[in-house]
């Protein structure tokens, strides 16, 4: 008699509402719990930001992470051992490289016989769900293979079932579903099954749908059943667990996303244990599969217990072996990263020790986004005069805003998302908002209208035409220029009580801000705070390429808010009482850098600029451009270059309109005096910060747990993206299609949400764009206040004590350099 026969309950087609009597235990209890904590966040399209896929895993050694990945769901988190074998023909890693990786790593095998590890590698046995095993005994010529259904049903139901009033609403779907109660996920994706008889017509399974009707009706009644009979010990449940999670990764990544939101205060509707009835849908289908084999095919079932029981006792010796055979990879990996790494020493060494002089009371101030993007722009504005002087910020300003525009009620955060809003910002009067609302309003009848099936071909027969010579002026003329938000008024309101700000809340708010940036003296009477955005068509990941700093969006609302407050008179009096006082001349003006084109606009205050000054605006972004124009496939010296560059903006059939934060590798925190004769080549993150004028080493403690982290975030993303784009890319971006209408993007008509980059991001056709490296990031700080600040933080901790990230202090008097490793300092030059 089987586990099924035991257990489960006849097949009379009616759904089993009994529970096993046994609860699960807590050892198993705290290993469903750790496979839920083990999936990271990922933000909507219209609020994208950079994440690191494998965040929620920090707390281990990255080399452990990526043997667990490797094995459970064969996902690659090194390069193949044919870049590494280019990048040591091309003279890039060199054998001093090899000799000192290996040496870190403890390393004695022999790494350098990349063909033995590729043999290696392609030996390796991985793990197998229990849909898996199915499959390999399956004809797949004639027929779908279960984990495609598997994950295109589930995924197909979570669409649905997340898109805000979607056609495929699953109370519309039960109309005899119990209302009043408030069923889990799971139980909303069992009633939805239940009554599928599409699946078992589908896979060519008559009777499948039967075993449905035998599934507990609760999470944990299905957890209790499926332990019981799939035979799954504590010490198992968490591994088997995290590798369901992980076939539905892009998912598990949207409930993270829920919870996320739910802790920071931004999304109380979300269940807690949403992540927990996920994978219990995922499960049940192991469950359904395991049932349906031992009635209906029972010569396949003995063999599949056989292999299943196989899987489940060989995981810790599948896990060790993964990490040995990767173990070479990772002494090129580190090869890679020290060649990236000793220039950049030196070169930090020498621009100490030659440092540029700055002028007393700069010509021109422009305080821009870290963002790496803005490293080539600025030193070509400094190359404009001597007396030019440029900061390095978090892009959003120091601003803890969500923004809600006109005819809207919606907030939406402009801060990155570690953190949650603190202050809300309504843009124009309420007549303006009343208007804007109307407008919407009709502009949402109308879709609405235009979506229905009755409408659908009347729709596309009535606009076709129209729509057609709207899409042929795209591709013929120049775009129109982004339209402005309307900032005419702004009403400032605390987020918790709705209260309004006070002139003193708003002077404490400029001086957190002013000092935070470290500029509190010496101020040029012009100073530009310049945001950044990116404006493309036709690109659902095109909050991508806007600032993370500003939650996926511009960073215009944030330095144009910024600016009103600076240039109110009214505040002046009371911020100098305050300790900061600004020149009567000084006036703040907000400009945006377009990073497709690397033009400066000036978004308000254009009267405040000499003709000079416009000038050297001009110059700089021209020069940025040449700089960047070999990279997009332009020429540098074309005449038409900014043309050329303009027309990628509006181009909506353009895959590649710039490289985003492509190739990032560093983030430097330090005077600029001492990154400015540096050519970075727009890989560094760049944060201004003198610790002299820190004495209590705040903002050093802020750079540490903000921006610090989400440049780990940037380069992991972009990492994780390149190195396995299957599981944490979204693919080929010419076959999207948005699910939810923001929610994230299918390649093709469906498959599991996809998350991360596309592969134009990344590759230009013929060879990536971004090399994997782990950030290295460099603090011109006393080695003392960093173990200090890294003390207080686990996260810091973690980061620094499992290989995610590299750190070194910089003596920003002697240039000396000292690398942080296992709560140790070591020099590294001379």
């Amino acid at each position: 008699m089987t586990a099924f026969e035991k257990t489960s309950a006849p097949l009379t087609g009616e759904p089993d509402t009994t529970e096993q009597a046994q609860l699960l235990t807590t050892a198993q209890e705290q290993a469903l719990d750790r496979a839920c904590a083990s999936i990271a966040p990922n933000w909507p399209l219209d609020r994208m930001i950079a994440v690191n896929p494998l965040w929620a895993m920090r707390e281990q050694p990255i080399d452990e992470v990526a043997a667990r990945l490797s094995s459970l769901a064969y996902i690659h988190s090194l390069m193949p051992p044919s870049h590494y074998l280019q990048r040591w023909q091309n003279g890039d890693i060199q054998a001093e490289h090899l000799t000192r990786a290996a040496a870190e790593l403890d390393y004695p095998g022999n790494y350098q016989n990349l063909l033995k590890v590729v043999k290696t590698l392609s030996e390796l046995p991985h793990w197998h769900n229990i849909s898996d095993l199915v499959d390999a005994a399956r004809d797949r010529q004639h027929n779908m293979a279960w984990r495609d259904e598997i994950i295109h049903q589930i995924s197909q139901f979570c669409a649905a079932h997340y898109q805000e009033d979607g056609p495929f609403n699953t109370e519309r779907l039960n109309p005899q579903g119990d209302r009043s109660s408030n069923p889990t996920l799971y139980q909303q994706w069992l009633r939805i099954t239940r009554v599928d008889r599409g699946i078992a017509i589908l896979m060519a399974e008559p009777g499948l749908g039967r075993f449905f009707d035998t599934l507990p009706a609760t999470d944990e009644g299905l957890f209790q059943a499926a332990a019981a009979e799939l035979g799954v010990k504590a010490t198992q449940l968490g591994d088997y667990a995290q590798a369901l999670l992980l076939d539905i990764n892009g998912w598990a990544a949207w409930v993270a996303y829920r919870d996320w939101q739910r802790e920071l205060g931004e999304n109380d509707s979300a269940p807690a244990t949403e992540m927990r009835s996920l994978l219990a849908i995922r499960l049940a289908w192991e469950l359904v599969l395991w049932r349906y084999l031992h009635r209906r095919h029972p010569e396949q079932a003995q063999n599949l217990s056989w292999l299943w029981r196989r899987e489940l006792d060989s995981l810790p010796e599948l896990f060790e072996r993964h990490r040995q055979a990767q173990r070479p990879l990772w002494v090129w990996q580190r090869a890679a990263e020290l060649a990236y790494q000793q220039p950049l020493n030196k070169s930090l060494t020498q621009a100490v020790r030659a440092p540029r002089k700055v002028a007393d009371t700069p010509s021109l101030q422009a305080v821009f986004c870290i963002d790496v993007r803005s490293e080539p722009l600025r030193r070509a504005l400094e190359q404009q005069h001597p007396d030019i002087q440029t900061l390095g910020f978090a892009g959003f300003f120091g601003l803890p805003l969500s923004v809600v525009t006109p005819g809207s009620e919606l907030a939406q955060p402009h801060l990155p998302g570690l953190l949650a809003p603190q202050v809300e910002v309504r843009l124009g009067t309420p007549e303006q908002a009343n208007a804007r609302a109307r407008q919407l309003n009709w502009s949402a009848r109308f879709q609405e209208w235009s979506q229905t099936a009755a409408a659908t071909f009347t729709a596309v027969e009535a606009g076709g035409l129209l729509y057609a010579g709207k899409l042929l002026g795209r591709s013929l003329l120049p775009g129109k220029a982004p339209k402005r938000l309307e900032l005419s008024s702004l009403r400032w309101h605390w987020r918790d009580s709705g209260e309004p700000l006070t002139q003193a809340d708003q002077v404490t708010l400029l001086r957190n801000v002013l000092t935070a940036m470290g500029l509190t003296e010496r101020f040029a009477s012009r100073v530009l705070l310049v945001g950044h955005g990116s404006h493309t068509q036709n690109n659902p990941h095109a909050a991508g390429l806007e600032c993370g700093a500003c939650g996926g969006q511009s960073g215009e609302v944030s330095v144009r808010a910024l600016a009103r407050l600076l240039n109110d008179p009214a505040l002046r009096a009371p911020l100098a009482e305050a300790g900061i006082t600004l020149p009567d001349d000084c006036r703040f003006l907000p400009a945006l850098h377009h990073t497709v084109t690397d033009r400066i606009e000036l978004l308000e205050g254009e009267d405040w600029l000499s003709a000079e000054t416009a000038e050297w605006l001009r110059r700089a972004s021209a020069g940025a451009q040449r700089e960047r124009a070999t990279a997009l496939g332009l020429s540098p010296d074309q005449a038409d270059l900014n043309q050329q560059l303009t027309q990628r903006n509006t181009d909506w059939s353009q895959t590649r309109p710039e490289w985003g934060l492509a190739n990032n590798a560093a983030f430097i925190a330090a005077p600029r005096s001492v990154t400015a004769p540096i050519d970075l080549q727009g890989r560094s993150f760049l944060h201004d910060y003198n610790w002299r004028t820190d004495p209590e080493f705040s903002r050093l403690e802020l750079i540490m747990t903000a921006p610090l982290v989400v440049a780990h975030w940037i380069n992991m993303q972009y990492n994780s993206s390149t190195l396995d784009n299957r599981k944490f890319g979204s693919g080929n971006k010419v076959l999207h299609n948005v699910v939810g209408g923001h929610i994230g993007v299918f390649e093709g008509n469906g498959g599991d949400l996809r998350i991360g980059l596309p592969l134009q991001s990344l590759h230009d056709g013929e060879q990536w764009r971004h090399e994997p490296l782990r950030l290295s990031a460099y603090l011109a700080a006393p080695t003392g206040a960093i173990d200090a600040i890294i003390a207080k933080h686990p996260v810091l901790q973690a980061l620094t004590g499992n290989g995610w990230l590299y750190l070194f202090s910089l003596d920003d008097e002697t240039g000396a350099v000292q690398a942080y490793h296992g709560g140790r300092w070591t020099r590294t030059t001379d």
